[in-house]
């Protein structure tokens, strides 16, 4: 896995970056992006690229990141 990680964690982080705006946020997403490969890595079956099926998972750890933040409610005044 680490061979896995060296190869492909700075376009993990592009990624998320590009979706996040926030450095910390790719970082912690990119890391628990590996840990979650890490974990399902009997699913992958080689039908698409590694790295699609990388992206595949950091941007269902995305979904969930934005699902966490409270969202604005538009209200009225008075």
């Amino acid at each position: 896995m680490d061979g896995i990680y060296k190869e492909h964690a700075d376009l993990i982080y592009k990624y998320l970056f590009s979706l996040s705006l926030n450095a910390h946020t790719a970082e912690e997403l990119t890391q628990e992006t590996f840990y979650r490969a890490m974990l399902s890595i009997n699913t992958y079956n080689g039908n698409c690229k590694l790295s699609t099926w990388l992206c595949q998972i950091a941007k269902h750890l995305w979904f969930q990141e934005l699902d966490k933040k409270p969202t604005k409610k538009n209200g009225t005044i008075g």
